[in-house]
C-alpha cells in the first residue's frame, strides 16, 4: 500500500523469486507488463455487463481454483477502485490501479476466495481516495469492509513516529478476528518489494528490514510459503547484494551443467513407484536463493543435489507412507533426516514427510512426500483455506483438519494477549520483532489434560504466565513430567507441567525471572510489576522518644536498656518506641513481630513492655480480659528476629539448598526444626536473625525459589501467656 513501484533497480530473483530458471517447483508465471495493464485499466470495460480487460489475469487465475465463483463482486470492485484511483500514478509512471490489480492477482494464483479478492482490489481506496468504509459496506458488505479497514494504514499526521507500529498492531488485532487481513497485507508487501527499485536506497533498506523482521515471520506462521520464499529472496537482494549475486551465480552455473543428480534420482524414484503400483507425481523442487545461501554456509562447497529437493505428490495420506516404505526399501535412506509432519503437523498447518536417500557418489538427495491437498496448503497456507470462518460445505466437512484456523489458540492468541499490555508503541514494536524471531512452537500438557502452546526455548516461567496471566506472580515452583523443577527449567515439546502456586496473596515475582522469561507475555508482566513495585528503602525513622533495644524473642525476665554501641560487632537493632520512658522492651515470641508489622504492647511484671503483632491471638485475649494496651511503634534501626515456616516436597539435598539460600540473603539461623515427611511433603520452621528487617521479603522469595519449596510464610500467631 502506498509503496510506489517500478521495475526493480536491484536484480530480482529468477522466475518469481525462485533459484533455478529451469525445472521450477511450480509452473513459471510471466511477469505482468505493467504498462499494458495500465492501458487496459484506463480503457475500462466496453459495456456495463462485460468484465474489464484489466482484470482478465485475475479472473483466469481465480477460475482455475474456483470455477463456479460469482465474478460480479470483482467487476464492481474493480470499477470502484479504477474510478477512485484514476489520475493517481506510481513513482514508476504506471497508473496506480496496477498495484491493487497485481496484489489481487497474487492472491488469486494462491487460491483466495472471492471476498478476499474483492477486498484486495479495494485495499487502498479508503487510505488513498475519497471512498469511505461506509461506502464499502453499503456496496460490498461487512466482511469486505472489515478486511479493507484491517489493512488501512493509520495516518502519520495523527500518530507521528508511532504510525507504523500502531498500524501493525491494528492489523494484527484485525487478523485475530479474520486471518484474511494478513493475507492481503502479505500480498501487498510482496508486490511493493517486487517494485521497490525506484525508491531511495535508504528507504529500500528500511522497508526490507521491516519485511525481514515482521512480514516474513508472519508469512511463515500463516503457512504461506510461496510468499515467504519470494520475500526472502527480495530482502536478500537489497540487504546483502554481494552475497545475493554470488549465490545467483552459483545457481546459474549449476543450471548449465550437463549432468543433474536430482533428475537422475527423480527418474529412479519414478521407476520404483511404478513397480510398486503407486500413482505419484515426482517433481524437482529447486531451492530459492536464500535456501541455497544457507546450505552453502552450512556445507561449504555445494554439489548438484544441494540445489534442490525432490517432491513426491500422491492422492491419499496412506500413499505417503507407501512411498516412504518403497524409498527406504529400494534406496539407501539417511535415517537421521526423517521427519513426520503428517502425524504431527507444524503449528502453521504444514504437513509432509521428509526423508533423504544417498547416492553411490555420497550425494544426499532430500525428498518431500505429501498429498496434492497438503501441497496446496504448504504453498498457500491460510489463503488455501478460503474463508476459515464460513460453515463447511458438503464437499468440505467440518472434520477436515486442513480447514482448522491456524491462528487459535497458538501464536496469534499469545501475541494478542501481550500486545494489550505493551505500555507504548516502541515496546510493542521491539517486542513484536523479538517474538516473531522465535521460529518453532512446542506444546506442553497441563495435569488437567489441557495444553499450552509456547515458543521453543520457553521455561516454566513462561508456562506460568501463559496459564495464569498476572496471577503467575504467585508461582513458586513446578513439576515437569512428575519431577520437581526450577522455574528456569527449559521445556521440551510434549512435557507435562504442573505449576505450584503460593497461597500468600503478597507473593511477588523475582527480578531474576526476567532472565528466564522467553515470551513477551511473561517479560511484560514481570517488568510491569517491577515498575510499580520499586525496591523499598528501610522504614524512615520517627521522632526520638524513650525506647530500648528489644530482646527479640528473648527470655521473660526484663532487661535493662542498652545503648547501640554496647554490643560491638553487632548491627544496630530495630528500636521500638514506647509511651513509657525507660521501660525495657521485648518482642513476643508467639508472633515475632518485625518492621513494618502493625504492633501493640502490654506491660508485664518488672515494668517491661511486650510487643505483639496486632493480629496475634494473645492481643484479643488480653484486651478481652481488661488489660490496658501500651502505645508502641517502630523506630530507626534494622536488625530483627523472625520465625518462618517453609513447606516443600521431599527431595535429596533440599535442606542444604534451603539453608544456603538463606545464608546468601544474610540470614543467621538461630533455630530450626524439620517435621517428619507426610505424603512426600515436609514442613520446616526456622527462627532467623536478619541484619536488616527490610530484607525479609527478599529472604522469603529466595526460599520460595529453591526447587521443591512451594510455600514460605511467617509463623502464625499463637496464644501463649503474655
Amino acid at each position: 500500500m502506498n509503496a510506489e513501484a517500478a521495475n526493480p533497480a536491484t536484480p530480482g530473483p529468477v522466475t518469481s523469486g525462485h533459484a533455478a530458471p529451469a525445472g521450477s517447483r511450480r509452473k513459471a508465471r510471466p511477469r505482468i507488463d505493467l504498462r499494458r495493464l495500465g492501458r487496459a485499466a484506463l480503457l475500462g470495460p466496453a459495456t456495463r455487463d462485460r468484465l474489464p480487460d484489466a482484470i482478465g489475469h485475475v479472473v483466469d487465475a481465480h477460475r482455475a481454483h474456483h470455477p463456479d465463483a460469482d465474478l460480479e463482486p470483482l467487476r464492481r470492485a474493480y470499477l470502484l477502485a479504477e474510478s477512485s484511483h484514476r489520475g493517481q500514478m506510481r513513482k514508476s509512471g504506471e497508473p496506480y490501479i496496477t498495484h491493487p490489480l497485481a496484489v489481487t492477482l497474487i492472491l488469486a494464483e494462491l487460491g483466495a476466495e472471492t471476498t478476499t479478492l474483492t477486498a484486495s482490489l479495494l485495499h487502498d481506496t479508503v487510505e488513498d481516495t475519497d471512498v469511505t468504509l461506509d461506502q464499502v459496506r453499503e456496496q460490498f458488505g461487512e466482511e469486505v469492509r472489515y478486511l479493507v479497514d484491517g489493512v488501512t494504514k493509520l495516518e502519520k499526521v495523527d500518530y507521528g513516529a508511532a504510525a507504523e507500529p500502531e498500524t501493525f498492531r491494528k492489523m494484527l488485532v484485525a487478523t485475530g478476528s479474520d486471518v484474511r487481513v494478513m493475507s492481503i497485507k502479505l500480498a501487498d508487501r510482496l508486490h511493493n518489494m517486487r517494485t521497490l527499485g525506484v525508491m531511495r536506497p535508504e528507504k529500500q533498506e528500511r522497508i526490507a528490514k521491516v519485511t525481514r523482521d515482521v512480514l516474513i515471520p508472519l508469512a511463515e506462521r500463516l503457512g504461506v510459503q510461496a510468499l515467504k520464499t519470494e520475500l526472502e529472496d527480495l530482502v536478500f537482494a537489497i540487504l546483502h547484494p554481494g552475497e545475493y549475486e554470488r549465490t545467483r551465480e552459483l545457481v546459474l552455473r549449476n543450471a548449465a551443467r550437463a549432468d543433474d543428480p536430482l533428475a537422475e534420482v527423480a527418474e529412479d524414484v519414478r521407476k520404483v513407484l511404478r513397480e510398486a503400483d503407486i500413482a505419484a507425481e515426482v517433481l524437482i523442487r529447486p531451492r530459492h536463493l536464500v535456501s541455497v545461501h544457507r546450505v552453502s554456509r552450512k556445507r561449504g562447497r555445494l554439489r548438484g543435489a544441494d540445489f534442490g529437493r525432490l517432491l513426491v505428490l500422491v492422492n491419499e495420506d496412506a500413499d505417503c507412507y507407501g512411498v516412504l516404505g518403497e524409498l527406504h526399501t529400494c534406496m539407501t535412506p539417511v535415517v537421521s533426516e526423517f521427519k513426520d509432519f503428517i502425524a504431527v503437523p507444524k503449528f502453521n498447518l504444514y504437513q509432509s514427510l521428509h526423508t533423504a536417500v544417498a547416492r553411490e557418489d555420497r550425494q544426499v538427495v532430500e525428498v518431500l512426500i505429501r498429498t496434492h491437498q497438503m501441497h496446496k496448503v504448504a504453498e498457500a497456507g491460510v489463503v488455501a483455506l478460503g474463508n476459515p470462518y464460513a460453515a463447511p460445505s458438503e464437499e468440505q466437512p467440518a472434520s477436515d483438519g486442513e480447514r482448522a484456523d491456524p491462528t487459535r489458540p497458538g501464536w496469534l492468541s499469545r501475541l494478542l494477549d501481550w500486545q494489550r499490555a505493551a505500555p507504548d508503541p516502541d515496546t510493542f514494536w521491539s517486542t513484536l520483532r523479538e517474538d516473531l524471531a522465535q521460529d518453532r512452537e512446542i506444546t506442553v500438557f497441563r495435569p488437567d489434560g489441557g495444553t499450552l502452546g509456547l515458543p521453543e526455548g520457553a521455561t516454566c516461567v513462561d508456562a506460568a504466565y501463559a496459564q495464569y496471566g498476572e496471577d503467575a506472580h504467585a508461582c513458586i515452583g513446578a513439576r515437569v513430567n512428575g519431577r520437581l523443577a526450577t522455574l528456569s527449567t527449559v521445556l521440551k515439546d510434549g512435557d507435562t507441567v504442573q505449576l505450584l502456586m503460593g497461597q500468600d496473596p503478597a507473593s511477588e515475582p523475582s527480578r531474576e525471572w526476567l532472565e528466564h522469561a522467553h515470551t513477551p507475555a511473561a517479560r511484560i508482566a514481570i517488568q510491569r510489576w517491577l515498575a510499580t513495585h520499586p525496591a523499598q528503602d528501610a522504614a524512615p525513622a520517627t521522632e526520638p522518644a524513650a525506647g530500648a533495644r528489644p530482646a527479640a524473642d528473648g527470655p521473660a525476665a526484663p532487661q535493662a536498656p542498652q545503648a547501640p554501641d554496647t554490643a560491638p560487632g553487632r548491627p544496630a537493632a530495630a528500636q521500638v518506641l514506647v509511651d513509657r520512658p525507660g521501660a525495657a522492651v521485648r518482642l513476643a515470641r508467639c508472633c515475632t513481630p518485625v518492621p513494618p508489622d502493625e504492633v501493640t504492647g502490654f506491660a508485664v511484671r518488672g515494668g517491661a513492655v511486650t510487643v505483639h503483632r496486632v493480629e496475634c491471638a494473645a492481643v484479643a485475649r488480653m484486651t478481652g480480659s481488661g488489660r490496658a494496651e501500651v502505645g508502641v511503634r517502630w523506630g530507626e534501626g534494622a536488625e530483627c528476629r523472625v520465625t518462618l515456616v517453609a513447606e516443600s516436597f521431599v527431595r535429596p539435598h533440599l535442606l542444604a539448598d534451603l539453608t544456603e539460600a538463606m545464608a546468601l540473603e544474610g540470614a543467621e539461623i538461630v533455630s530450626a526444626t524439620v517435621e517428619p515427611p507426610t505424603r512426600q511433603q515436609v514442613r520446616h520452621t526456622y527462627t532467623v536473625q536478619l541484619p536488616d528487617a527490610a530484607g525479609l521479603p527478599a529472604l522469603m522469595r529466595a526460599m520460595r525459589n529453591v526447587a521443591g519449596v512451594y510455600d514460605v510464610s511467617r509463623a502464625q500467631p499463637q496464644t501463649p501467656g503474655a
